[in-house]
């Protein structure tokens, strides 16, 4: 049986624990790594999340992997708690519950995006732009 986008997406939401903006920044408080797998153009006209590691979308599963020759060591191990922002919301949902079939099951998402991230008042910050010269995924956290 054909799942639509809409079944993908409940199952993944049913996989992981989904924040509201607030939760998330507090869960960073106490230690929890946001990544931010947004595409550069959103970045830099929106800004960033402080302290989140920018890991684009498309090279996710090879830099968190610890198994992974890309492994990007600022991710930790299997026990690090991720939280995942996107754009909106969406996108997000889906990479955190490929997160937990990699090992990481506490994974999670912010529900909104950094879109409900900004209306929440939440710190965001200027890009930082780094070497492009190395692969994406292993520059310095926000």
């Amino acid at each position: 049986m054909r799942k639509t986008v809409d079944d993908l997406f409940a199952e993944a939401c049913s996989r992981i624990d989904r924040l509201d903006p607030s939760a998330a920044y507090e869960d960073a408080g106490r230690g929890a790594l946001i990544l931010d797998i947004r595409a550069d153009d959103s970045r830099r006209r929106d800004g960033v999340v402080p302290g989140a590691l920018h890991i684009p979308r498309t090279v996710l599963e090879w830099r968190v992997d610890p198994d992974s020759a890309w492994h990007n060591e600022d991710v930790g191990d299997l026990d690090t708690r991720l939280i995942v922002i996107c754009e909106h919301g969406n996108s997000s949902a889906l990479a955190a519950s490929t997160l937990v079939e990699l090992g990481f099951s506490r994974a999670a998402d912010v529900v909104g995006g950094f879109a409900a991230w900004q209306e929440a008042g939440l710190p965001v910050g200027p890009v930082h732009e780094q070497d492009r010269d190395g692969p994406p995924g292993f520059g310095p956290r926000d």
